[in-house]
């Protein structure tokens, strides 16, 4: 009789490990899936500053190119928007959409830019969450926002001083 209640309470405590690890582990993977998606969002934001830099530096650069309606000169992709939407569409190892992606080019009128003026290219993308948790914690898209700023080596006009 002995030996049936020793088996028998051996497999109990079997039991027992199995429900602590399917507990232990549903947190734990939860845990991971939210952590990949913050890395994926620090990616997404990343991605987008990188843009905004590359766009404000060949905006520097080029003032009289900041869009394609600048003139034939400024046809795509010898302008600053263009500049920043491919800067985002060849990130590496980021799978953003770039059509979710709104640029912003403040002064956009080249007519409004003398050398020194500070050029600002603002980014925002609509980044959507994987993890099912976080996106009912969190609204179902989060708005990252990036920007940079450079200040005109050339002049935009030719009415500068």
């Amino acid at each position: 009789m002995r030996w049936r209640l020793d088996s028998w309470m051996r497999n109990m405590r079997r039991g027992q490990s199995l429900v602590e690890f399917a507990l232990a582990a549903t947190v734990l993977l939860l845990l991971l899936s939210g952590v990949l998606d913050l890395g994926r969002m620090y990616m997404a934001w990343v991605a987008i500053q990188d843009a905004a830099g590359e766009g404000a530096l060949y905006a520097a650069m080029n003032p009289r190119c900041i869009s394609a309606a600048d003139g034939p000169m400024c046809a795509s992709p010898n302008n600053a928007y263009d500049r920043t939407f491919i800067a985002i569409r060849q990130t590496p190892g980021t799978p953003l959409d770039p059509y979710r992606v709104t640029i912003t080019i403040t002064p956009n009128d080249p007519n409004q830019i003398c050398f020194g003026t500070p050029i600002t290219v603002s980014t925002t993308y609509s980044f959507t969450m994987i993890t099912p948790l976080l996106r009912g914690m969190f609204s179902s898209d989060i708005t990252l926002r990036a920007y940079a700023v450079q200040r005109a080596l050339n002049n935009g006009a030719a009415s500068c001083p």
